[in-house]
């Protein structure tokens, strides 16, 4: 469909067509950007795009679900941000070329099957996959993790969007059936094998779009610069997720209440991320699950990003039987919760949770089965 679709816009098929995979954060929320080790997978939901070199010095951009198409002189990259849709895909390309990467003018067509405002990373998707048929088609030599860096900083530098690295990461260097334990310090990574036996993850998007920008996500990095400042004083920490539970409250009294919460939700979630690693290497699905609530519930109370849609689905979830633990994902303020569900009781979950949900918020929520999928995929001709 894609690329017939590119023929009609273009003139001509696409020289190939490549995908890079939106990601769901399993556990470790909000501490990529403080140095933590978290732990993504992809998912098979991903963005998708068409690209052919048109001998030009422009990149002609368009998407199946937009009419219009941007235009992009990539001699003048760094004028598009004022762009509202296409100025993630103009920061890749110039941040590329600062990076030195050679780029030639193209046609691209994207297709995105990521929801967006769902906290499942649709804009790192169209990020990396944007990154990837650009190096490509310019001949480049290409590090997936070098790639992931450039995209991160895309959306920091060009986008103004203060990301940690996890996003882009797992959506460069996803593995079909496993997770990433990323130390987002160093960017040493591990692949988390992950057997699910008789359960399967359930994405709920409670239908309340999040935009980073409008949100207090760079409040909440403020906020844990802050900590990390004040408690620097006493503690030679580089990062606030090398500080140490005890560590926090022998030194409390040198942070406000608020910081000392935002604080304690770091050192809590490092702790539960691995924990959950252990917890998967052993196959024991049941600590798993009460790591996702754990999770949640320190994300509501210390961290204050979930907000009443997203409590309610975890909430609504948690009295289900079938249900092993849930818990928001990605940055908050709307977006999904992922859910360890029985196989045998999906359909009663998906219904009773849903039914609630609509009760309680007169929104109905979107059901997805998460499929780890690899990040990047080079599609045949």
């Amino acid at each position: 469909m894609i690329r017939e679709r590119f023929r009609q816009l273009y003139g001509e098929y696409p020289a190939a067509v490549y995908s890079a995979a939106g990601r769901v954060n399993l556990i470790g929320e909000h501490i990529d950007y403080c140095g933590g080790k978290v732990l993504p997978a992809a998912l098979s939901l991903c963005c998708r795009v068409a690209v052919r070199p048109n001998g030009t010095n422009f990149l002609r951009i368009s998407a199946t679900d937009l009419e219009q198409t941007a235009l992009i002189d990539l001699c003048r990259t760094e004028d598009y941000r004022d762009l509202r849709w296409w100025k993630y895909h103009a920061g890749v390309a110039h941040t590329l070329k600062q990076a030195g990467y050679v780029l030639v003018g193209c046609d691209l067509l994207f297709d995105c099957t990521v929801p967006f405002g769902s906290g499942l990373s649709s804009s790192a998707a169209i990020e990396v996959a944007t990154a990837y048929a650009l190096a490509k088609m310019g001949g480049n030599a290409i590090d997936k993790r070098e790639l992931a860096v450039l995209c991160r900083e895309a959306e920091r530098g060009y986008c103004g969007v203060s990301c940690g690295i996890m996003d882009q990461f797992a959506s460069a260097n996803g593995k079909k059936g496993c997770a990433i334990l990323l130390d987002c310090a160093t960017l040493e990574s591990e692949y988390i094998p992950i057997d699910l036996k008789d359960c399967v993850l359930v994405l709920a998007d409670c239908n309340k779009p999040h935009s980073l920008l409008a949100s207090k996500y760079n409040e909440r990095i403020r906020e844990t610069e802050t900590a990390q400042s004040l408690l620097s004083r006493r503690l030679p920490i580089g990062c606030l997720a090398a500080l140490q539970p005890y560590e926090l409250e022998e030194y409390r009294r040198l942070l406000p209440a608020v910081i000392y919460r935002r604080a304690r939700h770091v050192t809590s979630e490092c702790m539960r991320v691995q924990r959950c690693v252990n917890a998967l290497k052993a196959g024991d699905l049941s600590l798993f699950g009460e790591l996702l609530n754990a999770s949640h519930r320190s994300l509501r109370d210390d961290y204050e990003v979930t907000g009443f849609e997203l409590d309610t689905l975890a909430e609504e979830a948690w009295e289900r039987p079938e249900c092993l633990g849930s818990r928001m994902t990605g940055a908050g303020f709307g977006g999904c919760t992922v859910s360890l569900v029985k196989r045998d009781g999906l359909e009663d979950f998906i219904a009773r949770v849903g039914a609630g949900y609509l009760k309680k918020t007169g929104r109905e929520a979107s059901f997805y089965i998460a499929e780890i999928a690899d990040g990047i995929i080079e599609e045949d001709a």
